[in-house]
């Protein structure tokens, strides 16, 4: 079946009518691709209705320029094979270039991983995600996992970690979110999302006033994972299997304030085994 490229008209009221409702544009970008939308068509089609509700209301459009959204000077090394840290050379497997989106091979040992795994497993609680209008937590059925957060620097082991990621992110460690864990049992999946704070979304500003925007996420591997689990980036087609130790980067916001919507990612459901991967997100500004 041919995915769809062009917008009909019931499509475009369906996007305009989606968002006054205050529908999460992730969401509804989701939806567009589960009917067969095009990803970059489905994409470019909700960014030219959320700018035709900017006009309606004679606001200024969050997400300048026009011409969508400004690729930068990556904030990662765009050559070389090894990134080098304060206490392990990182091996890089993969990049790309739109988004900036790279895997690692060795981020974190085998006894690394287990032990985040040991040191989390006695605290872990439902996963919540923030509500885009009153930017509360709240738990919904898109997101299966169970998870915890370490303090950034937490005790030695967490602050080695954390040292060795802002080294790897090329951010400072002070902009960093304390490491987040998430389990996901068989069924476990987090449906297609972004990690940044939608700019258009009331529910954003509370978090946005807190370090800025999101810029960039490491997502860590702790475990191999039977079958499923599987990091999708539904826009790029690509599928990122876990593998014990590696990670995935990608990034997602500029310095004019955009987010890019290439960003958006899953985590399949899990249909055999469990996965455990650590997250940790980078700010415009020093968190906390």
């Amino acid at each position: 079946m041919n995915t769809i490229t062009d917008l009909s008209p019931s499509w475009q009221a369906w996007l305009d009518d989606n968002l006054a409702r205050g529908c999460s544009p992730a969401s509804m970008l989701d939806s567009m691709i589960k009917a067969n939308f095009d990803a970059a068509a489905a994409s470019v089609a909700l960014q030219q209705a959320q700018a035709r509700r900017q006009a309606a209301s004679h606001q200024p459009e969050p997400q300048a320029p026009a011409g969508g959204y400004v690729r930068e000077t990556p904030r990662l090394p765009q050559s070389g094979n090894v990134i080098r840290t304060h206490d392990r050379d990182i091996r890089v497997t993969l990049r790309l270039h739109q988004p900036t989106l790279a895997l690692f091979d060795n981020l974190m040992s085998a006894e690394e991983c287990d032990e985040l795994i040991s040191l989390a497993r006695i605290k872990l609680k439902r996963s919540a995600t923030v509500d885009p209008v009153t930017g509360h937590e709240q738990v919904i059925d898109a997101r299966t996992s169970f998870g915890t957060f370490f303090r950034l620097n937490e005790d030695d082991f967490i602050a080695r970690l954390d040292r060795r990621i802002a080294d790897l992110m090329h951010w400072p460690i002070e902009n960093g979110e304390g490491i987040q864990i998430l389990h996901y049992p068989v069924g476990g999946e987090y449906r297609s999302h972004f990690d940044y704070f939608p700019p258009e979304e009331p529910g954003s500003l509370a978090h946005l006033a807190k370090g800025g925007q999101r810029v960039s996420t490491l997502v860590m591997y702790l475990n191999d994972v039977e079958e499923g689990g599987e990091t999708s980036f539904p826009s790029l087609k690509l599928s990122i299997t876990p593998k014990k130790g590696a990670a995935a980067y990608f990034e997602y916001a500029n310095s004019l304030g955009q987010v890019d919507p290439l960003s958006l990612h899953a985590g399949t459901p899990v249909v055999r085994g469990e996965k455990w991967i650590a997250t940790k997100w980078m700010r415009e500004r020093r968190y906390g």
